[in-house]
């Protein structure tokens, strides 16, 4: 599967750069203008507090996350973008406890409207969710559950590479990045927990990442997304573990409807030999899937919109998300991680930048054994 991404992102690499030297003169015309200006400075970020009542459980109230964004412009053709993120309200040394984690730290070098460079910390172009996720953006107290499990929502990393857009309508990002670790993969949160998080990543074979969107029709948006890396890192003198993750999604907004969908994809190759070494290693086999999948629908409407008082819309999203969805050979699969999920709720804006979430999710997996449980959710979010 790797050498089909591989191959198939060289494709894509050399049609961008087919088309950037067909327009060169565009190129220049587009290029910003070379005067110096003097050094910006701005600050804003998003917040977001939730209340949540899983079935069977006290209901508890989280202060989720705290996050600032610094955008920094040194000329009009150089900038810093810096996010640093709290989550869970403070910090104890242990996730369940806090976490504070630097999501974003990148220089942009704008040099024309079709290639710019980015280097440093960077969000990977994966997905609806995992670039704009900001509280008042998106339907649902959280955020969809295959941008968690299949899509592993937040995903930054440190890497380096260009974007641009080209033509009318067509915007890309192509980045090299450090890999996934695959030692940390598991059957419940698929490949989220080996999210490296550019702490001293191990980069000895890049990983790529790329994204390809068209944004030339008012209020529709279609995009592409490939990840591919090597993420056997600790296990490669006896063998790898290539990974792959393709994603494609569809946002469409007109007047007060707004229709979402997104399918993703993970493969995972040689999982048999990663469960067995894992298995050795720690005494459990974390039945590691060698593909696992999800997909969601979507559609919102504002029942209220332009009042004195705010906007009011009412949503539903069916999810369907499977960290087992095919397994090695030998490796039986777990049911209760074959899971759908209804969830239906209101959200009321009473400002364009602050939104009061209500929402109920109807979860369901394939075990008669292990039920998962259903939720009620109310949040606050806002960004500025």
């Amino acid at each position: 599967m790797n050498k089909k991404v591989l191959t198939f992102l060289v494709q894509v690499a050399r049609a961008i750069l087919v088309l950037l030297l067909a327009t060169p003169a565009f190129a220049q015309s587009a290029a910003p203008a070379t005067t110096r200006q003097p050094p910006r400075t701005n600050l804003s970020g998003y917040m977001d507090f939730h209340y949540n009542k899983p079935e069977f459980e006290d209901g508890r109230a989280d202060f989720h996350r705290f996050v600032l964004l610094l955008i920094h412009s040194f000329t009009d053709r150089i900038r810093f973008v810096g996010e640093l993120e709290l989550e869970h309200a403070l910090v104890e040394g242990l996730e369940d406890a806090g976490e504070l984690e630097l999501e974003q730290a990148y220089v942009d070098f704008l040099l024309s409207r079709a290639v710019n460079v980015r280097a440093g910390m960077m969000l990977m172009p994966i997905g609806i969710i995992n670039e704009r996720h900001e509280p008042p953006v998106y339907y649902g107290v959280e955020r969809p559950f295959v941008d968690t499990v299949i899509v592993p929502t937040t995903w930054f990393e440190a890497g380096v590479g260009v974007h641009g857009e080209v033509g009318r309508g067509w915007r890309y990002r192509a980045f090299l990045t450090a890999p996934l670790n695959a030692a940390e993969f598991n059957a419940e949160d698929g490949i989220r927990e080996g999210r490296q998080k550019g702490a001293e990543s191990n980069m000895g074979r890049a990983a790529v990442a790329g994204r390809v969107e068209y944004v030339g029709r008012r209020g529709l948006t279609v995009g592409g997304s490939l990840w591919s890396g090597h993420s056997g890192f600790e296990f490669r003198r006896r063998f790898d573990v290539p990974v792959s993750v393709a994603e494609g999604d569809v946002r469409y907004v007109r007047d007060r409807l707004e229709l979402r969908g997104q399918f993703a994809q993970v493969w995972i190759d040689n999982a048999d030999l990663l469960n067995d070494a894992l298995a050795r290693r720690v005494g459990v086999d974390p039945n590691v899937a060698r593909v696992m999948r999800g997909f969601y629908t979507e559609v919102g409407y504002r029942v209220i919109s332009g009042a004195r008082f705010g906007d009011v819309g009412a949503f539903a999203r069916y999810e369907n998300f499977d960290t087992q969805f095919r397994m090695p050979a030998g490796a039986v699969r777990l049911p209760q991680f074959d899971r759908e999920a209804w969830v239906m709720g209101a959200t009321y804006w009473p400002d364009p930048d602050v939104a009061v979430k209500v929402d109920y999710s109807l979860v369901r997996n394939r075990s008669m054994v292990i039920q998962a449980p259903n939720s009620f959710n109310v949040g606050l979010g806002w960004w500025f």
